[in-house]
């Protein structure tokens, strides 16, 4: 690995939320960031080509394997960093603990002081789920933030404490549309992430709010499974 290489790895690393200074490592640069405990390692086999590997490979899954991928190109590169860091930053209970320690000390007595704190882990969920599924709806790929919704999958008033109510794998980052038709359950998606339409939806209705049988949810995970059993189950409108 040339000087330059490294150079360009180690600007990817700090573009894509690995902020920290860089550890050389045989053959490879060690990425770390003081937002997670987790790193990565960068190896440069050829040309343009890299080895991305992780000793958590949840942070890759989702990318092009688990662990560790070798992806050609730069831009390819910045993608798996990018996923990288966003699933680090989104582990299960992360969000939790943030939400926990941001309200410890609110007042929770009254029905106002109830709808702060409630509002603090809206506003912590809708963050991580922006984070996670990369600022994109994770069905039709709109990349305008201020018009996506952080959708719930299990509803927050029947989740069973926070860390279901804030488990970033209990979030699609929807389009408002999708995330009104979601929530009311007029449509769910299939364990593959296929888009199902409520019998109860009209032919005419679906083409009005845009929706099709061929719509899906990009790179679910195991961990969305039981909170998608849960919403086709209890909430989906089967007739």
């Amino acid at each position: 690995m040339t000087p330059v290489d490294r150079l360009r790895i180690e600007k990817a690393a700090a573009d894509c939320g690995f902020e920290m200074s860089p550890v050389n490592r045989e053959s490879g640069v060690e990425l770390r960031s003081a937002r997670f405990p987790e790193s990565v390692v960068v190896y440069l086999q050829g040309e343009d080509v890299f080895r991305v590997a992780a000793a958590n490979a949840r942070l890759l899954h989702g990318t092009h394997g688990e662990g560790d991928v070798s992806v050609q190109g730069w831009a390819a590169l910045y993608d798996v960093l990018r996923i990288a860091a966003a699933h680090a930053r989104t582990l299960p209970n992360r969000v939790a603990d943030a939400f926990r320690a941001q309200t410890a000390r609110l007042p929770k007595s009254t029905e106002a002081e109830r709808v702060v704190v409630q509002r603090v882990g809206q506003n912590l969920f809708r963050a991580a789920l922006l984070d996670y599924w990369l600022g994109r709806c994770c069905v039709t790929g709109l990349e305008i933030p201020e018009l996506l919704r952080a959708s719930h999958i299990k509803p927050w008033a029947t989740c069973e404490n926070d860390d279901e109510r804030l488990d970033v794998f209990n979030g699609l980052l929807l389009t408002p549309s999708l995330d009104a038709l979601f929530d009311a359950g007029w449509v769910t998606f299939s364990p593959e992430g296929n888009i199902r339409l409520s019998p109860a939806l009209s032919q005419q209705a679906q083409v009005t709010l845009g929706v099709t049988p061929t719509m899906t949810v990009r790179q679910l995970r195991s961990e969305h499974q039981p909170y998608l059993d849960h919403h086709r189950r209890r909430v989906f409108r089967h007739g």
